[in-house]
């Protein structure tokens, strides 16, 4: 699935944060409505299949976290990171893996940021807010799955409208001139093969695709090695991560579809023949990609997940924190893109 992720990713360039970008630079919400669709399709594969609870012997969860002021902050934190450093956490994976040297500092930097989340966590897990609320759980199976198509249906028209506001026509679809190999596929194709990933890692691992719980084990790892014990942080004293912090990362599911990503896009890249890292980097770009980076780790372990784990999984659970992770982000990412200039940034 990791393989099958990279691939797709690359060849689809399915971007969470340039779509964003775009509609803060140009008012083109085509990116942002292709990921409507593919939330609406996850919700409507995802709410059954939770429901149930088990299936080919495997239990199945959603993703479903509290709304507090730490998923605030921490999204904010994300959305912002992710203009300066250039990526989310699936974008940072597949770039770095299609040979973007920029990517590759954000991703150290990612991973610094998710040890210093961890080593904080558990300050930000007293703040204000509201327990964990499911909309499948709180108004039934179809109530959940209308309520969320009504949001989705909101987004889509708010989209349209803001368009059609800053330009002179609506465009559906940018892109063209595709190329299976090399790429960009449409939008919809990108949409409909992630939806694909996210239900198969539900099926497969019992819960939906995250990405950045593997950062934080990494880095984890890293200064464990050089002597800090971080088992006593309360982050990693709890079972399941104390659990994967005493194996190796190769029983991490996590990590392995992280690794995977990495590869299919290396290979998609290659066969592309788009695969040409640089090494000359602007200082200003490097200054942007370890601040960028930093701000993605740290604020993805305190709002229970990046745009995969809490915005995607979350949305596609229909749990409200992924709504307010998604508000919190994007008011971020508007900062974001107007700072990019600073930094030299297109």
């Amino acid at each position: 699935m990791g393989l099958s992720a990279g691939v797709i990713l690359y060849h689809a360039a399915f971007g969470f944060t340039s779509a964003w970008r775009e509609v803060v630079r140009t008012g083109r919400g085509a990116g942002l409505r292709a990921q409507m669709i593919m939330l609406a399709l996850t919700v409507l594969v995802f709410t059954p299949l939770i429901a149930q609870g088990e299936l080919f012997g495997v239990s199945l969860r959603g993703s479903v976290a509290p709304l507090n002021f730490s998923v605030v902050c921490g999204a904010f934190m994300f959305g912002l990171g992710m203009q300066l450093g250039g990526g989310c956490a699936s974008g940072t994976l597949y770039t770095a893996g299609g040979g973007n040297t920029r990517m590759f500092i954000t991703l150290i930097a990612f991973i610094a940021g998710s040890v210093l989340g961890t080593w904080q966590w558990s300050s930000w897990q007293d703040t204000m807010g509201l327990a964990p609320i499911s909309l499948s759980q709180s108004f039934g199976l179809v109530g959940g799955i209308l309520i969320s198509f009504v949001i989705f249906a909101g987004i889509w028209y708010i989209s349209i409208l803001y368009e059609r506001s800053r330009n002179e026509a609506i465009i559906t679809e940018p892109r063209s001139g595709f190329s299976t190999l090399r790429g960009p596929w449409p939008l919809l194709a990108g949409a409909l093969a992630l939806v694909f990933i996210q239900v198969a890692t539900l099926l497969l691992a019992g819960r939906p695709w995250g990405v950045t719980s593997a950062f934080a084990l990494w880095g984890a790892k890293a200064v464990g090695s050089f002597g800090l014990d971080v088992s006593v942080w309360p982050y990693w004293s709890r079972p399941g991560p104390l659990n994967s912090l005493h194996q190796s990362i190769f029983s991490d599911v996590t990590t392995i579809m992280n690794l995977g990503i990495i590869l299919g896009a290396a290979a998609a890249a290659n066969l592309a023949r788009k695969f040409s890292p640089s090494v000359a980097l602007p200082k200003k770009q490097i200054i942007a990609a370890v601040i960028g980076g930093l701000l993605l780790g740290y604020g993805a372990r305190i709002a229970f997940g990046c745009n995969i784990g809490a915005y995607f999984s979350g949305i596609g659970s229909t749990s409200l924190h992924g709504w307010l992770w998604f508000l919190s982000a994007f008011v971020g990412s508007i900062l974001g893109t107007k700072l990019r200039p600073w930094f030299d940034l297109n």
